[in-house]
């Protein structure tokens, strides 16, 4: 008899967490691999969290989570993304936002439901897709633009199956940022042909050169058909806190909570309780973005003088996606002697979907210092490699 179920056969372990484990193995390692801030949590939330602590705050809360949170969310949403949630029937906190998206893929897909993701992306589209019982369906995002999902590339792959576009914008492991104008073409196909779209937008505050984040369900036409998914991790480094959230039309909040009650019950009440100093850390979020961006800069410059390699400049996130194409390795190969030959760590582009062979995944979310030291390794590296 066999023991596991189909659905779960079908997913393959993480190719990021087999990096890491090599990379345990070895000595002197600089990792530029991890999709995790390297800032501590701010003050605010930390002392939040404490008195939380102190105060016993550690029974569960609402299955919809604290409600003077979710106030301060839909307060946030209406200011910074245009969108009007009724914090009583429009709002979920989940664990982390990675809870949200399986929420939202089980709650919109049926079995064969087809779902457009956009490939290079987050890692856990098509394995949640594929436990959700839906068909993934990729939508190749180019480096000639930008690595920006195009609305003509997704209309190439409408089917009568289609049920759901997934955008993420800024784009992990891209950096890519969605321009308003892509956003509403896209909009305009997903209410023409009926269609979901559910929106990760949790490097929303991450994004650089004046770039400007534009949230989908901000078009009136489309409240009802987003899911906004978002969370702390990224912006307000509170990755362990895990602590995320869900903005949809009460009849998808309310399915959502079906399963979040069973699987969950409610999203971890210390955390909850230090979230609420989040509208008081802008300072903070700022400060952060800017360092990012400062390494992106020298990250950007220093990998195009590197004979073999070529970067575009990303507009948002923590990451930039290199073309190693002239290295004449593939994109495991590539990773797998950069860490072993040079010590440093990269994740291999395929990993995240096809379209990404023939790249490399670099997190700036290290020290400038750990930057200029693992350039000057992969630097040599490619000298090595007699181009």
């Amino acid at each position: 008899m066999k023991k596991i179920s189909d659905r779960v056969c079908k997913i393959e372990p993480s190719g990021i967490r087999k990096f890491f484990d090599l990379a345990q193995k070895e000595k002197d390692i600089i990792t530029l691999g991890i999709g995790e801030p390297d800032f501590d949590v701010p003050e605010k939330i930390k002392d939040r969290a404490i008195r939380a602590i102190e105060n016993s705050y550690n029974h569960y809360t609402s299955n919809y989570g604290l409600l003077e949170l979710r106030e301060k969310i839909s307060k946030k949403l209406r200011k910074f993304n245009k969108i009007s949630a009724d914090p009583e029937k429009e709002i979920l906190i989940t664990t982390g936002s990675s809870e949200g998206l399986d929420l939202a893929f089980r709650t919109l897909l049926n079995p064969n439901d087809e779902i457009l993701i956009p490939s290079p992306s987050y890692v856990s589209y098509i394995p949640t897709t594929l436990l959700s019982g839906g068909i993934p369906v990729v939508v190749p995002a180019y480096e000639k633009d930008e690595f920006r999902l195009l609305p003509e590339e997704i209309e190439k792959r409408l089917t009568k199956r289609t049920k759901c576009i997934v955008l993420a914008s800024p784009n992990n492991p891209t950096g890519a940022v969605l321009r308003r104008k892509d956003i509403e073409e896209i909009a305009d196909i997903a209410i023409k042909n009926d269609l979901f779209v559910i929106s990760d937008e949790l490097y929303e505050y991450l994004i650089y050169d004046n770039e400007e984040h534009f949230s989908i369900a901000s078009i009136p036409e489309m409240k009802e058909r987003t899911i906004t998914v978002n969370g702390f991790s990224k912006s307000y480094a509170m990755t362990g806190l895990r602590l995320g959230y869900v903005a949809a039309s009460e009849e998808i909040i309310e399915s959502m909570m079906k399963i979040h009650q069973y699987g969950m019950l409610c999203a971890p009440s210390i955390s909850q309780y230090a979230a609420l100093e989040f509208e008081n850390c802008e300072k903070d979020v700022k400060a952060m973005a800017e360092i990012y961006e400062m390494r992106r800069n020298l990250l950007y410059k220093r990998l195009n003088e590197i004979d073999g390699i070529s970067a575009v400049k990303p507009k948002g996130a923590f990451y930039i996606f290199p073309n190693i194409k002239q290295s004449k390795l593939s994109s495991e190969n590539f990773a797998e002697r950069l860490l072993k030959e040079a010590k440093v760590v990269v994740i291999p582009g395929n990993i995240f979907g096809k379209d990404g062979e023939g790249y490399v995944r670099i997190s700036y979310s290290t020290s400038t210092e750990n930057i200029e030291k693992a350039l000057e390794r992969i630097e040599k590296f490619m000298g090595n490699l007699n181009l």
